[in-house]
């Protein structure tokens, strides 16, 4: 049989030796992929339960390949053949099992391997005849062996990285055998070059990693949730009727009236937990939790060199490590899974109109995923008072613009007011009647009804901020999270690797072993680093907003030379749009730049944790793209037109550029337009389109690098895939950090400059009804499934959140006073208006013009353009006529007007400030009834814990009576002398215990 015998150079490893092995060990021991390389005792050895494949394949007997192969068996006879045994794929559900169909998969690690052609396409075939093997030749030295030599010598050796990648792999795996993990290898996949090794944590290593964790798990205990009465009973059983229809059909966000009592998993406890199903006692979610903190802390070791499963990943080891998806979430005769269960109740556009299944959310993804979306369900939901109230203004503006009086007289041309020219030279003077759309256009959002919804708004950030506070304490309780604390996590990869090498450096100097850290003297270079980046790219920001105002100014001017009366008129249109869309492109473009430079900057900071590394990286972002959106906002609300100078002496730029000047109605028609595009552009464009077609087009890059690489073996190509293998061409998980950060964005939006855009909630709004569905999608079908997280607020981002809110009241007091007109309005009709009305304010608000004081080079080059002689033109601002002694200077009402506005942004910053901290107060954080039953379960548990104590001092009480009733039975010949001294004499007698 030497001619006919098969030679490999590799056999699977995930392939147990015997099925009588030795039964002490609970994991599989892997061979080295390159036996060669292996010692001579080198073998596998597993208890016969964990063997990989179906027991009805060990029955069977193929003789020798060669002779297979001499009779002309071909590709298609073996697929025939193949299809008349038990499928060993559905056995183990397509690998959601072990090939014994038990066992479940709980995580998968994924590495890159070397491996030449002859030697896959034998270990493919010997792999489905290996079982005669193993029942042939048990407990012996794999066959092979001897000749793997003659393989190596003809093939050329890997190179030494991947050796210390492999060897590092079977070190690391050997560990996590140890730690009580069991592990399966499948090398023969449809992803050529990708090995997978499966890991499932059995029910002992459940239990003891639970306990470390203190996850706190359901008891046997039930109780009644305290329900209410009356009144308001019936008004909740109204709206649960009103509000079926839009709730989703799923079993976890039914109305619960009991509750398990839920307590830290304990093995010495066993006794109060429900364990009569222990297969779904620890879910999906937190099984691969567990694994995951097995693999954080097991560590791959050679001499002082350390590394973790993160270390793996980062230096290539592993190329990715993810849980499995529960199933298929689409397609015929799919098994019914919570996967397939979100796709159609939450993951669906479908359903746009329900509530969000976030019970069954955090069952599947994690508290901290489940958290994201249950806020960005209470943020949508508030915005649709926002959005009413928003309308309501903006209707209201719509119906009193023929009633407004000033925007009446700057449309009235019987007034005849000329205004000076809007450049030098080559701009003409111009009738005030001309912007008469301007005008009304401003009165849309510039009237009386905006300071109210200023106003409202600032209350609304309060109440949502406590709205939340009370729906995360609801879900907090709900999750069993009241008394969870979160620990230190373990050090990151990169971290580690610093240590290291700031400890061999100090060791190779000063022969020191003591434990090292980072200080803030190894940090210094990056904090420097980090502080002159983020100088610069706000540097930069503003630079770019610069060239854009350059850009208006240099683009009016060239303009106004057209010599057609249409583009002359639409001048500031034009002007404004194109800017504003050249504003949003840099936004969008300096976005992505400065989210890798935030991720950069961080990076050499080198954070311990993953938690300060997620905070350090979002304090970064957030800062460079909240200045990249919102300085040219800030450009126009509170810097344009207010540095213009006066005609005779305006301010230049680079002394040829002119500076811009306000619309006669104001800027803040402006303000509206700006803030409006740049919300609508980055809603459209960045959080939407990017994120349905950057992930598209991974997608269809990786299925047509997959294509290229595919065999074009029939039986290969005809075989299902995997479900790790399905699961390794999705996107790996990125975080949460860019889905919080679009909406902080957003909110920002919504709230500091709501006065100049009270439809900005309504877009919003419209936005996330989309935005909701379009991540649940990604996260059920584009992305591999997360490692499962537990928090129990959403960090940061709150704080965030609250600093925005208080912002947005500062400026949009701001933007009331100094960008809008309400303020000069007040003014006039207290101050100066003769009738008591409006009547008057623009000619109020113009100074006078003589044309003979213009500077020499800036006069109009067509002063009779408009068919008359001008000798006087007027201008928007309060200072002097040219007849006073003063000409020009400031005029008092400049200082009045000056003094209401800073009046009314103390006045405005102070009360709603004040009403917001009202309403903070009188809004408890933690539900009445909620705290309740919180206090009532503490109060069971004591109960519970009572109760054993009762039971375990009765059975001890019982035990000794019984003991000293034996030692009486015992010494009774001694206890016969005298009947009266037989119970002492039973009592003076010891137990022996």
């Amino acid at each position: 049989m030497e001619k006919d015998e098969i030679h490999l150079r590799r056999l699977p490893a995930a392939a147990p030796w015997g099925p009588h092995a030795d039964s002490e060990f609970h994991g599989v021991d892997f061979l080295p992929e390159d036996l060669s390389e292996a010692p001579v005792e080198t073998g596998m050895r597993v208890n016969k339960k964990y063997s990989c494949l179906p027991a009805e394949e060990k029955g069977i007997h193929i003789i020798n390949i060669r002779a297979i192969e001499d009779i002309g068996y071909d590709q298609h006879e073996s697929t025939l053949l193949n299809s008349l045994s038990k499928n060993p794929d559905a056995d183990c559900k397509y690998g959601l099992y072990f090939r014994d169909g038990k066992r479940k998969v709980d995580y998968i690690l994924v590495y890159h391997y070397k491996k030449s052609s002859a030697g896959k396409t034998l270990a493919r075939r010997a792999q489905q005849n290996d079982a005669s093997v193993r029942s042939t030749k048990q407990d012996q030295p794999l066959p092979g062996k001897g000749v793997q030599l003659e393989m190596g010598e003809s093939e050329t050796h890997m190179d030494y990285h991947e050796d210390d990648k492999r060897f590092r792999r079977e070190e690391y795996e050997g560990n996590l055998v140890e730690a009580g993990l069991e592990l399966e290898r499948d090398e023969d996949t449809k992803i050529h070059g990708i090995g997978f090794v499966k890991i499932h944590a059995p029910w002992n290593v459940l239990c003891r990693e639970a306990e470390f964790l203190k996850l706190k798990m359901p008891t046997k205990k039930m109780y009644q949730i305290n329900q209410t009465h009356g009144l308001l009973k019936k008004i909740n059983s109204v709206i649960q009727k009103i509000t079926e229809p839009i709730q989703p059909k799923v079993a976890e966000h039914k109305p619960q009236t009991v509750k398990r009592l839920s307590y830290p998993f304990s093995r010495e406890k066993q006794h109060l937990f429900d364990l009569s199903d222990k297969d779904s006692f620890f879910d999906s979610k937190t099984r691969s939790t567990i694994v995951y903190e097995i693999l954080k802390r097991t560590t791959c070791t050679k001499a002082k060199y350390s590394m973790g499963i993160t270390s793996l990943l980062a230096n290539g080891v592993y190329s990715a490590a993810y849980p499995l998806h529960d199933g298929d979430y689409e397609g015929e005769n799919v098994e019914p899974n919570d996967r397939k269960l979100l796709c159609e109740e939450w993951a669906s556009y479908g359903v746009f109109y329900k509530y969000q299944p976030i019970d069954l959310v955090r069952k599947y993804f994690g508290e901290k995923i489940g958290l994201y979306f249950a806020w960005l369900g209470v943020y949508t939901q508030m915005l649709i008072p926002a959005s009413i109230v928003g309308i309501i203004v903006f209707l209201y503006g719509c119906a009193t613009v023929d009633e407004n009086i000033p925007s009446m007289e700057m449309c009235d041309q019987s007034n005849n007011i000329t205004m000076c020219p809007l450049c030098d030279k080559t701009c003409s003077y111009w009738k005030m009647s001309s912007a008469c759309a301007t005008a009304r256009a401003s009165h849309l959002f510039d009237n009386p009804a905006t300071v109210f919804f200023s106003v409202f708004m600032a209350l609304w950030a309060a109440t949502f901020m406590e709205h939340w506070k009370r729906k995360q304490m609801r879900l907090n309780y709900r999750w069993d999270l009241t008394g969870f604390e979160e620990e230190e996590d373990h050090p990151r990869a990169e971290y580690e690797a610093k240590v290291l090498e700031k400890s061999l450096r100090k060791e190779h100097k000063h022969k020191e072993t003591d434990k090292e850290k980072l200080t803030w003297k190894d940090r210094f270079p990056a904090y420097l680093t980090n502080f002159v980046g983020i100088i610069f790219m706000v540097g930069l920001t503003f630079a770019i907003v610069f060239g854009v105002i350059i850009y208006r100014i240099s683009t009016a001017a060239a303009l106004a030379i057209s010599s057609t009366p249409s583009g002359r008129s639409s001048v500031r249109v034009t002007v404004t749009a194109t800017a504003v869309i050249i504003n949003l492109v840099v936004i969008i473009i300096l976005d992505e730049v400065y989210g890798c430079i935030a991720r950069w900057l961080t990076q050499i900071e080198v954070p311990k944790t993953d938690k300060n590394f997620e905070e350090r990286l979002i304090f970064k972002a957030f800062l460079l793209k909240f200045v990249n959106a919102y300085t040219p906002i800030f450009y126009v609300a509170f810097f344009k037109g207010r540095f213009v100078g006066r005609p005779g002496d305006y301010v230049y730029i680079f002394h040829s550029f002119r500076m811009e000047e306000c619309a006669p109605g104001g800027c803040l028609m402006e303000l509206c337009i700006q803030l409006s595009i740049i919300m609508l552009g980055k809603q459209l464009i960045q959080n939407n389109l990017f994120e349905i077609g950057i992930p598209k087009m991974k997608k269809f890059i990786r299925y047509l690098k997959l294509k290229r690489r595919r065999s074009l073996d029939h039986e290969e190509h005809m075989k299902k895939k995997q479900r790790y293998e399905v699961d390794y061409n999705l996107e790996p998980f990125a975080g949460l950090t860019p889905e919080y950060m679009e909406m902080i964005i957003q909110f920002g939006f919504v709230t500091l400059f709501v006065a100049s855009f009270p439809l900005a909630p309504l877009f919003a709004l419209l936005n996330n009804i989309i935005e909701i569905r379009l991540d649940a999608k990604k996260f059920v079908t584009e992305l591999r499934r997360p490692v499962a997280v537990r928090a129990k607020d959403i960090g940061i981002w709150y704080n965030i959140l609250r600093g925005i809110g208080k912002l947005a009241v500062i400026i949009n007091a701001f933007v009331i006073s100094f960008t809008s007109d309400f303020i000069p309005r007040l003014v006039y009709l207290y101050m100066y208006s003769e009738n008591g009305t409006m009547h008057g304010f623009v000619n109020h608000t113009l100074s006078s013009f003589n044309v003979s004081d213009f500077q020499a080079g800036t006069a109009p080059n067509d002063p009779l353009d408009l068919g008359y002689e001008v000798q006087i033109c007027r201008y928007k601002d309060y200072r002097e006529p040219p007849w006073s002694e003063n000409k020009y200077d400031i005029s008092k009402d400049f200082w009045a007007v000056l003094a209401a506005r800073l009046a009314f942004v103390i006045v405005f910053q102070n009360l709603v400030m004040f009403m917001s901290e009202f309403v903070d107060w009188i809004i408890p954080d933690i539900p009445k009834d909620i705290s309740q039953q919180i206090h009532k379960e503490k109060v069971l548990m004591v109960e519970v814990f009572m109760r054993e104590e009762q039971g375990k001092l009765q059975m001890l009480e019982t035990w000794k009576d019984k003991k000293k009733g034996e030692n009486c039975n015992n010494h009774s010949p001694r206890l016969s002398r005298s009947r009266s001294g037989s119970l002492s004499s039973c009592h003076s007698y010891p137990l022996d215990v």
